[in-house]
C-alpha cells in the first residue's frame, strides 16, 4: 500500500471538510444576521467567504501539480477577462476541467462570483452542500 500518499492525503482531506464546515457555519451566521438587513451586502460577503473554500482546492493543485495554465486569446479579449460577464464551457478532456476553470477564475479575479453548471449528485458533496445553497449553481438532471 501507498502509505506516503496516504499520510499526505487523509490529512488533507480532514482539513477540507472541517475547514468546508466552518465555512458553512459562517455563512449560515451571515445569512441570518446579515441579509435581512441587506441583501447585496450579504451577497458580496458571502462570495469572500466561499472563494476561502474554493482556494483550498486550488492552492493543493497550484502546489500539487503545479499547474500552468495557457490562455489562447487576443489582446482585447485577454484583458476583458475577469472583468466582464462570461460563460465558460470546457470540453471534458479531463475529469478536472472544472477545477481549471476555476483556477482560471481565480487568476482572473472573479472566483467568488463564478456560478458553475453542476449534476445534481454534487448536492451530497460533503462541506460542499451549504456553500453550494448559498451559492446557487445550477443543478442538472440526466
Amino acid at each position: 500500500m501507498a502509505w506516503p500518499a496516504v499520510l499526505v492525503i487523509v490529512p488533507v482531506g480532514i482539513i477540507f471538510i472541517l475547514s468546508g464546515l466552518i465555512v458553512n457555519l459562517i455563512q449560515a451566521v451571515l445569512f441570518i444576521l446579515v441579509r435581512p438587513m441587506s441583501r447585496s451586502l450579504h451577497r458580496k460577503i458571502n462570495k469572500i467567504v466561499a472563494e476561502l473554500l474554493w482556494l483550498e482546492l486550488i492552492v493543493l493543485v497550484d502546489w500539487w501539480a503545479n499547474l500552468k495554465i495557457e490562455v489562447y486569446a487576443d489582446d482585447e479579449t485577454f484583458e476583458l477577462l475577469g472583468k466582464e460577464h462570461a460563460l465558460v464551457i470546457s470540453n471534458h478532456k479531463s475529469d478536472l476541467d472544472w477545477l481549471i476553470g476555476w483556477i482560471l477564475a481565480q487568476r482572473s479575479g472573479c472566483l467568488g462570483s463564478a456560478l458553475a453548471v453542476m449534476k445534481n449528485e454534487a448536492k451530497v458533496l460533503p462541506s460542499g452542500q451549504l456553500a453550494l445553497e448559498f451559492l446557487k449553481p445550477f443543478f442538472v438532471h440526466r
